[in-house]
């Protein structure tokens, strides 16, 4: 049951659909990022038809030595022909180092391409694109699928054209030389080739779904690793160790199937070749005994026939590869042909720094059809003001926060800032002068000092110290073991939740915004820890450590101390504004506003008691 379930949520999930583009079309897709290193590509073909040539020499030495100077007893030439193939081998090696270098630095180039294009397209999508996907399988497309297109253009891609240059050369030589035997010796070619196209459209499946299965490995293991405490809390490694053993078993599975396949593939191909030695060795001594062949022929015609048979044996080989190359193949130009849901349009205007105006007129939003989450919405904040969002969970608070980021767009109607449509906007030139400080502290690996500077890369350490003492964060930041240069581990495990969220504060005040989102910033905290980040918060909305007066800010919180010191509280269900006014002018009206005081919605908090009201079952202690 288990494993079923597991095989429907792979088919369900939109990051393991696969195209069903030919082989043909997906190489070369992949061939278009190879062609813009020519010169490369240019070398290393010289390089190939060099190797090409001196081999189809080899064999007619052989010849010469076996069928003119044995007979004839010329030791005198000898010699020369030793020296002659020292000389050949001597070039061979210089064009396979020219070969292999050129197209391996080809291969490098392309796979280095293809994955900043990746990375950077992800950047572009939208961040829906990103809630609907799972990040072990985003990292397995820019690693491991990346990965396998590395090995295939750097050494694969390289020896299968190296040995289909041969071939064609030799093939050549072969029809002049004796045609009827060469016929012989191409006899199961066509064998070959339709077993090969028959096991690659197998394979090519199984590739597919072993990627799937490994995404799936991947996704599992992200997953757990980063919520361990959470799993240890609940006292749930057992059940963790269980399903990443059902995760892994189908991963085994899919894998076994690639592994028969290839298994069958190899041997088949092989008794392909022998049963070509058998039909040249048999014909060609016939034509020996007939006198129609020389020994020194038949036997280059043996070499030869190694040289014909090599490419079909390492291009079944090759399958191995390719085939897993077509699979990540997919999945990557899958990936580079979505499109943002959200785009910036090409003629997109510069906002002028803001002076906070945010509107929105008659606004529908929905994150799927038919489930609306706000409906004819109109609400404008003025410049400078305080606007606090309050309701129960899936009001729609936070879905106001992401429009007014333009993180979304709406269905219907329309968000103003400072009167300029945001959809009429450049991302940059709106986002770099919003902040946001959410509840879901988001920290990078790396240092205090880079996480602070992150808000504005490049600010100077004067500037980064006088945010984090704005932020309350100086004090804890000094009594760190290296100061402001400590590594916080990722996601800034080893500091506190109340630490943390000081971080975020001192990131937005270096950002110096202009207009700030404070979206459930102190509901998670202990009662010491707020204070000081409320403490951090009134100066980070008032514009300290600026002299620019006070931001315009959106305040979505459970904290009373934060909601009743706002401009206007707006009151909000279903996605609707059901009241607004000051917190004083809303108690008096004894409407929703009141009810979710007294009913426990707000945390409670030390100004709580003063205001008279208490949260039932809490009791306020001095």
């Amino acid at each position: 049951m288990q494993a079923n379930m597991i095989r429907k949520i792979a088919e369900r999930d939109p990051v393991t659909l696969q195209t069903e583009a030919s082989v043909f079309q997906l190489y070369g897709r992949l061939l278009g990022y190879v062609f813009q290193h020519r010169g490369g590509l240019v070398m290393g073909f010289i390089s190939i038809v060099g190797v090409s040539l001196l081999q189809v020499l080899i064999p007619q030495i052989t010849r010469y030595v076996i069928d003119t100077l044995i007979p004839a007893q010329r030791f005198d030439l000898l010699i020369w022909v030793g020296l002659s193939i020292v000389a050949i081998a001597l070039l061979l090696g210089t064009f396979n180092f020219l070969k292999s270098y050129s197209l391996a630095l080809v291969g490098q180039r392309t796979i280095y391409q293809l994955r900043n294009d990746l990375y950077q397209h992800l950047q572009k999508l939208s961040l829906g694109y990103f809630e609907n996907q799972r990040t072990g399988a985003l990292m397995a497309r820019l690693t491991q699928d990346v990965d396998s297109l590395q090995t295939l253009i750097t050494a694969d891609a390289a020896e299968l054209i190296a040995e289909i240059v041969t071939f064609s050369a030799v093939v050549t030589y072969l029809f002049y030389a004796d045609w009827s035997l060469t016929l012989m010796i191409l006899a199961t070619l066509p064998i070959m080739v339709g077993l090969t196209q028959l096991f690659g459209t197998r394979m090519r499946g199984a590739y597919r779904q072993a990627r799937e299965q490994g995404a799936e490995v991947s996704n599992h293991l992200q997953e757990t690793l980063t919520n361990m405490k959470v799993i240890k809390a609940c006292a749930n490694e057992g059940y963790e160790i269980d399903r990443f053993s059902d995760y892994n078993q189908q991963n085994l599975e899919a894998n076994v199937r690639v592994v028969k396949l290839w298994s069958a593939f190899s041997p088949v191909i092989d008794f392909m070749n022998y049963l070509g030695y058998v039909i040249v060795l048999v014909y060609g001594a016939w034509e020996v005994m007939r006198g129609r062949l020389t020994i020194g022929e038949m036997t280059a015609f043996l070499a030869y026939l190694g040289q014909v048979n090599q490419p079909a044996k390492k291009f079944s080989k090759l399958m191995h590869a390719l085939q897993k190359a077509a699979a990540a193949c997919e999945r990557l130009f899958e990936t580079l042909d979505t499109e943002p849901d959200i785009q910036e349009k090409p003629d997109a205007l510069e906002l002028p720094p803001v002076q906070g105006n945010l509107k929105f007129e008659s606004v529908d939003f929905a994150y799927s059809p038919g489930q609306p989450v706000l409906q004819q919405f109109s609400l404008e904040i003025q410049p400078g003001t305080t606007v606090a969002l309050v309701g129960p969970s899936g009001a729609g608070k936070s879905t106001i926060a992401s429009l007014a980021t333009r993180f979304y767009d709406p269905q219907k109607g329309r968000i103003l800032m400072d009167g300029y449509d945001l959809r009429d906007l450049t991302f940059n030139s709106l986002r770099r002068q919003m902040g946001i400080v959410s509840q879901e502290t988001l920290l990078i690996y790396g240092t205090v000092r880079d996480n602070i500077a992150y808000g504005k890369p490049g600010v100077t350490d004067e500037t980064i110290e006088v945010a984090a003492r704005a932020a309350h964060a100086h004090e804890f930041i000094t009594a760190l073991p290296q100061g402001y240069d400590t590594l916080i581990g990722e996601r800034g495990v080893k500091l506190s939740g109340g630490q943390r969220q000081r971080l975020a504060i001192a990131r937005a005040l270096v950002k110096d915004p202009a207009f700030l989102i404070l979206d459930e910033a102190t509901s998670s905290l202990d009662t010491e820890s707020e204070a000081l980040i409320q403490a951090a918060l009134d100066r980070l909305m008032h514009g300290e450590p600026n002299s620019g007066g006070d931001r315009t800010c959106l305040v979505i919180a459970h904290r009373l101390s934060t909601v009743q010191k706002a401009d206007c509280i707006v009151v909000l269900e279903h996605g609707q504004i059901v009241e607004m006014g000051t917190h004083v002018a809303l108690l008096a009206r004894q409407g929703r506003y009141a009810d979710l005081c007294q009913g426990q919605f707000f945390v409670a908090d030390p100004s709580a008691s003063d205001l008279g009201i208490v949260n039932k079952g809490v009791r306020a202690t001095a």
